[in-house]
C-alpha cells in the first residue's frame, strides 16, 4: 500500500512541472508537507474538459464511493485502489474510467517491518530530483451540507528497488511524464489505460533512510526527508544482576561470576 508521502513543491513548482493552467487564482495555500498522510487535504491535479487544460485541486485523501453517508461509519480502507482490480471492483470502476488524476510529490515513504513493533522508514524518489506524479482516482462526494473531492492513490507490484529495500509487496503508480496526458483524459472506455499499471523503473529511483519520526504522523519538519545512517532497533537492555552478585575478573583478565 501507499499510505504516506512527501511534497516538497509549492503550487507555482508544481505548475510548471506539471504544465497546469493559471494556478494565481487558487484559493487555497498551502504549504510542504513532510508527512502527508491518509484523511488529509493534498493538491491533486485533474483534466478539466471543458477548459481543455489541467487544474489542480484540493482533495480529500480517502475515497468515498456515493453510497456513503457517513464517513465515519464507513469501515472499508479506501486510501488505496489495487490496480489490478479497478475494472472489476464496484467502488472503483467509474472512477478508473472517467475520473482519474494524478498526485504530485517529490517522494513516498514505505516501511522495512523487523517485527510485531518495529519498523524502519525508507524514502523513494527520482535519481534526478524531480517531483513526479503517482496515479489516482478521484470523486466528488456529498452528503447534506458536507461536500469535498476524495481521492485514493492506485498501487501496483513493486520494482526490484523496494523489494531490496523494504521487501514490500506493493508499491504506488508511478507514472510517466510522457503518460500525464493520456492518464488524465477520459479518453475511451473501450480502452482504458491498464497498460500504464505497471512497476517503475528502478534504475530511474532512489532511496534512502529516514529518521523513524516520520512514523508518527504528527511529525511533519523537512528534517524527516533527510537521510540517515541504516540503523538497527536498539537492543533489550541487559537484565540486572542480583544483589550481591558483582563482575570480577579471573586470573586471565577475564569478566565473570564468582
Amino acid at each position: 500500500m501507499c499510505g504516506r508521502y512527501q511534497r516538497r513543491s509549492d503550487k507555482q513548482r508544481i505548475a510548471e512541472v506539471f504544465h497546469l493552467g493559471n494556478v494565481d487564482g487558487l484559493a487555497v495555500e498551502f504549504a510542504p508537507d513532510y508527512n502527508a498522510a491518509p484523511q488529509s487535504i493534498q493538491p491533486v491535479i485533474v483534466w478539466d474538459q471543458a477548459g481543455g487544460t489541467r487544474l489542480l485541486q484540493m482533495m480529500f485523501w480517502r475515497f468515498l464511493p456515493p453510497y456513503v453517508t457517513d464517513p465515519k461509519k464507513f469501515r472499508l480502507d479506501t486510501i488505496n485502489a489495487r490496480g489490478e482490480s479497478l475494472m472489476d471492483s464496484n467502488v472503483w470502476h467509474e472512477a478508473f474510467l472517467h475520473s482519474r488524476c494524478l498526485v504530485p510529490v517529490d517522494s513516498f515513504i514505505e516501511w522495512k517491518r523487523i517485527d510485531a513493533k518495529t519498523k524502519l522508514p525508507w524514502v523513494f524518489a527520482m535519481k534526478d530530483d524531480q517531483p513526479f506524479a503517482l496515479a489516482g482516482v478521484w470523486r466528488h462526494w456529498g452528503s447534506g451540507k458536507e461536500q469535498k473531492d476524495t481521492f485514493a492513490i492506485i498501487t501496483t507490484e513493486p520494482n526490484e528497488l523496494l523489494v531490496a529495500k523494504t521487501g514490500h509487496d506493493r508499491m504506488p503508480l508511478i507514472i510517466e511524464r510522457q503518460d500525464y496526458q493520456r492518464w488524465l483524459e477520459p479518453g475511451s472506455e473501450e480502452q482504458p489505460p491498464i497498460d500504464l499499471i505497471r512497476p517503475f523503473d528502478s534504475d530511474k529511483m532512489k532511496a534512502w533512510r529516514v529518521d523513524r519520526r516520520v512514523n508518527n504522523v504528527k511529525n511533519n519538519e523537512l528534517s524527516l526527508c533527510e537521510p540517515i545512517e541504516e540503523d538497527t532497533p536498539p537492543e533489550k537492555p541487559a537484565r540486572a544482576e542480583k544483589p550481591g552478585r558483582k563482575p570480577k575478573t579471573d586470573e586471565s583478565g577475564q569478566l565473570g561470576m564468582f
